[in-house]
């Protein structure tokens, strides 16, 4: 039985989806939005795109500002965390020698970007290792300022990491790093809507994040926001008009994110009905929203703790936001089943285990990702999400699941 909030989205009530976190999922009313949109667009495309477009982006930066805590004229809109972090990136010129410091548990696609570039330069891309499950916040700051060096320029840090579903203290790295003369480009791929953010505050240079996750906006809706003073240097995935076009009423900056050719811009349109509509959902709006989530994962991770074995509870509660992701044991019923390929996109056999024979979506994946050249070999670790089309029966269902493999009531 779905959870009470589940009818508002289009999920196959069929499936127990504890996997948010890798596509999100998008209400229907959101969906209708959007939808909503695309007729009006396609009702006068010229209109639309021609003359009225630029005015409805400033009113969804508006909102989103709000919402994250930034100047609307400091955010970008772009289709995912994963293009915000390439335009960056690739923007940046680096010096042979030069340094860009990162993450064992760093997304795999931002990963392979950094490399690309540091080949590109001669620079090169220092992996900071950190413990997995059993780290603390003071261990991460302590780990990624030692990695610092005179030749450090850059540090590409995840507010919450995608491998392994850990909330990083990215308020202190990004301070003791300024102190310092480097600039952070923060991968906030899923921390909008699942922590509160103040992006001003922050102050880093970059900071990229999705709004299809846990905002649940339609897909191809994502953010980025450059300070003020780095603005200059960053030039979006596609060059077009806004590089000659007069800057009378609009910086460099926006005139160039906000039109990369034609494109459907109704996802990001419809972000602000995405930020009204789960903010609407609960009692208390998008605090309790996040409250819920937060008490979900926990139950999730320590109802997995006892059927994978005490020893795997790991991270500290403080470390956990609407995802919660453990090691699988590298022995018995539940690590017998051989992983597969090399891709983060590739389907571990024994998701499909999961899935096939208990109808569970939820991710089996490997840590650290292809990207890091680890001398052991990786963990292969299940990570849940909670969302609000989420119950405690969901994980109980996986529980249930697990206990039937350990037990070796099922095989493949």
């Amino acid at each position: 039985m779905p959870s009470e909030l589940a009818r508002h989205w289009g999920l196959d009530p069929a499936i127990t989806f504890l996997n948010h976190g890798s596509f999100g999922a998008c209400p229907r009313a959101v969906l209708d939005v959007q939808q909503a949109l695309r007729d009006e667009l396609e009702a006068e495309p010229v209109r639309f795109l021609g003359r009225e477009l630029n005015g409805r982006l400033a009113n969804v930066r508006e909102a989103l500002g709000d919402f994250v805590g930034a100047d609307p004229d400091d955010l970008a809109l772009v289709a995912n965390a994963t293009g915000g972090a390439n335009a960056v990136i690739r923007s940046l010129r680096f010096e042979i020698g030069d340094e860009i410091v990162t993450t064992d548990h760093e997304y795999n696609a931002i990963l392979n970007v950094l490399r690309y570039v540091a080949e590109r330069d001669g620079a090169r891309v220092v992996i900071v290792e950190l413990p997995f499950p059993a780290v603390s916040p003071d261990d991460v700051v302590e780990r990624v300022m030692a990695a610092v060096t005179q030749r450090t320029r850059l540090a590409v840090i995840s507010h919450v990491t995608s491998p392994t579903a850990l909330i990083l203290p990215v308020e202190r790295i990004v301070a003791e790093l300024a102190e310092q003369g480097i600039d952070t480009l923060v991968d906030g791929a899923h921390a909008p809507g699942m922590v509160p953010l103040d992006l001003d505050a922050l102050g880093a240079a970059y900071y990229t994040a999705n709004l299809h996750k846990w905002v649940c906006a339609p897909k191809g809706s994502a953010f980025l926001h450059v300070r003020r003073d780095r603005q200059a240097g960053v030039r979006p995935g596609t060059i077009s008009h806004g590089l000659n076009a007069p800057t009378a009423e609009r910086s460099r900056f926006r005139l160039e994110f906000d039109w990369q050719g034609t494109l459907d811009p109704t996802p990001w349109l419809a972000v602000p009905a995405a930020i009204d509509f789960i903010g609407g959902l609960v009692n208390g709006g998008w605090p309790a929203v996040m409250a819920r989530n937060h008490e979900l994962a926990v139950y999730g991770r320590d109802r997995l703790a006892g059927v994978l074995g005490g020893e795997h509870l790991g991270s500290p509660t403080t470390m956990i936001g609407a995802m919660a992701a453990l090691p699988l044991p590298p022995d018995g019923p539940l690590g017998g089943i051989e992983a597969s390929g090399s891709s983060p996109l590739d389907t571990d056999p024994f998701q499909l285990v999961l899935y096939e024979r208990f109808g569970i979506e939820v991710p089996i994946g490997a840590w650290p990702v292809p990207a890091v050249l680890a001398s052991e070999p990786p963990i292969r670790s299940i990570r849940i999400s909670a969302a609000l089309h989420n119950d405690a029966a969901d994980i109980d269902r996986l529980v249930t699941a697990l206990g039937e493999l350990k037990a070796g009531a099922v095989s493949r």
